[in-house]
């Protein structure tokens, strides 16, 4: 008798440890899969705002408040815009002090928590950069998806499409470019995004399912007007791109991609999320969670990263120190089709931060890249 409650005591106790085991799995894959749109990925640390001025901003001394370049700074009810770091000026070494370029909503004062994000635009393209644009609806599989179509001559449209801790907002950064170039652009809202449709579980995938949205942006295109269609995504944004130009009926009038720091090795992905913010330990558990959540192999994305299942002209831009999506992989990606893909690696960018780094590269980059597809 004493054996056989010892017995049930163990069992109850191995029961018990399994259970919490697979909730703790499952609350580390949540970093990633139900990441909010619009807020910083998940364990971003937010930076202390310790003073602003009508021309600077002084940060808490981080790896991200030191990044080069422009980005939005971002916080609760308030969207700022912020330049380089301005070395030439006292302060104490705990500190990094950047141009603040304007303040687009909300107000920014001391003592808050914010973040860089490189969405710089805040807004609608009419009010944030002054392009005439209409709101559309696009047809997808689980209902309307919201989108802003700015109209251009060309009969070649630009389908923009964001990533992790981005909206719809974050291509603006490229919307005066393309505009110049008088080619028509279609930035699409995807399911869990703010108005979007929720996607199945309240879950993403990484792109893995969130690509047929995208699919869904082709037909509406080409339905109004377009005769080919250039993809161009930024992370999982540019994983949906990917797996569009390989999997969509309409692939033939893909005549071009922009994959802006795809994310391909999704494991990777989620053990750069989730270890910012739960024990190391639970990293293997989240990824098995997660594998069973979405149905996901491992290797899923990087089998769709096949070179040899690209067929048409690509340009890949990947940030050196890109910590979430290994620039590796760009390489190998772009190593196995050098006639059809170009690999621009960008010094001193992070995650989908190419642009920040060097927006007049980075435009010149695609500009070379777009001529002959226009």
């Amino acid at each position: 008798m004493v054996l056989r409650t010892v017995a049930a005591a163990a069992a109850t106790t191995l029961i018990g440890a399994g259970a919490a085991a697979v909730a703790a799995g499952r609350y580390a894959g949540d970093a990633a899969l139900k990441a909010d749109p619009g807020r910083p990925p998940p364990g971003e640390p937010r930076l202390a705002l310790h003073d602003v001025t009508g021309a600077t901003v002084t940060l808490g001394r981080t790896p991200a408040s030191l990044l080069p370049g422009v980005y939005g700074l971002a916080g609760r009810g308030v969207h700022a815009v912020v330049g380089p770091v301005i070395a030439d000026v006292s302060h104490p070494h705990d500190r990094v002090i950047r141009r603040l370029d304007r303040v687009t909503r909300g107000a920014l004062r001391p003592g808050e928590r914010v973040w860089l994000t490189p969405q710089v635009h805040a807004g609608n393209p009419r009010d944030a950069l002054g392009l005439a644009h209409a709101e559309v609806d696009v047809p997808g599989e689980l209902g309307p998806l919201p989108a802003w179509f700015v109209p251009g001559s060309r009969d070649t449209w630009v389908i923009t499409v964001h990533g992790l801790g981005t909206t719809r907002e974050h291509p603006m950064n490229v919307m005066p470019f393309l505009h110049g170039q008088r080619l028509p652009v279609l930035d699409i809202a995807y399911r869990g995004d703010p108005g979007a449709p929720r996607p199945p579980h309240g879950i993403g995938h990484f792109g893995a399912g969130e690509w047929r949205d995208l699919d869904a942006a082709i037909r509406y295109a080409l339905r109004y007007g377009a005769r080919r269609v250039v993809l161009h995504g930024w992370s999982t944004g540019a994983t949906m791109a990917l797996l569009a130009a390989q999997n969509s009926a309409l692939s033939s009038r893909v005549s071009g991609l922009v994959l802006d720091s795809p994310v391909l090795d999704w494991p990777a992905a989620l053990r750069a999320l989730a270890g910012r913010r739960v024990p190391a330990a639970l990293i293997p558990l989240a990824v098995r969670a997660t594998e069973g959540r979405t149905g996901l192999a491992p290797h899923a994305l990087l089998a769709a990263a096949d070179p040899a299942a690209l067929p048409m002209p690509t340009l890949l831009v990947h940030g050196r120190d890109d910590t979430l999506a290994p620039l590796a992989l760009s390489r190998e990606l772009a190593a196995g089709r050098p006639e059809l893909i170009t690999l621009r690696a960008v010094r001193g960018a992070g995650h989908a931060g190419s642009w920040n780094v060097d927006p007049q590269g980075y435009e010149e980059a695609l500009r070379r890249f777009l001529v002959p597809l226009m």
